[in-house]
């Protein structure tokens, strides 16, 4: 069996804690509940607790491995200048992240991106598949993000318009409500 690694990356126009880009920042821990409250999550890379005081360049990220960015960011690596948001989470199939993705919150957020991040020019997300027992890590979203820009879809790395099975075979992501869905 397998499960879909999942990582998110954009920038954003101003630092965390900048007024232009704190409405996202509030938005963000309810839709991290959503989103471990969504059928098909597995797990989200996490801090370990009691590293508030770190930046997330100095945390530690248990499993997940050292944090890192791909090389889209320019961005600073502190408190006051750390304008990057991304995540990295497992799922148990392509459509509970697609279903996630464009649902609730999180598509009500996603709509409105513009006004807070950059426009960007490299993939905002990526998708790709690992072994049940497999913990991605923060390198490995890096290396995903970087080859989907370089080569765009493969069975390496992929985004929802041309997505690949477990197998490395061409497949479809079934919207929510669509016969086929939670497949």
């Amino acid at each position: 069996m397998a499960r879909v690694a999942f990582t998110t990356f954009a920038i954003l126009k101003q630092p965390y804690g900048h007024p232009e880009v704190q409405e996202f920042d509030d938005l963000t821990p309810p839709t991290f509940e959503e989103a471990e409250n969504s059928p098909g999550f597995v797990a989200r890379a996490k801090e370990d607790p009691g590293q508030s005081h770190l930046t997330n360049f100095e945390r530690d990220w248990g499993a997940w491995g050292k944090f890192e960015v791909p090389r889209f960011y320019t961005g600073g690596r502190t408190d006051d200048t750390d304008s990057r948001a991304c995540t990295l989470s497992l799922w148990a199939d392509l459509d509970s992240v697609f279903a996630f993705s464009y649902g609730g919150l999180h598509r009500s957020t996603l709509s409105r991106r513009h006004e807070w991040f950059l426009k960007p020019e490299w993939p905002t997300y990526a998708a790709w598949w690992v072994a049940d027992d497999a913990v991605p890590t923060w390198a490995d979203a890096c290396a995903r993000l970087e080859h989907l820009h370089d080569h765009g879809s493969s069975p390496f790395s992929f985004s929802f318009r041309r997505p690949f099975d477990a197998d490395g075979e061409p497949t479809r992501v079934t919207p929510p409500g669509r016969p086929g869905a939670g497949s």
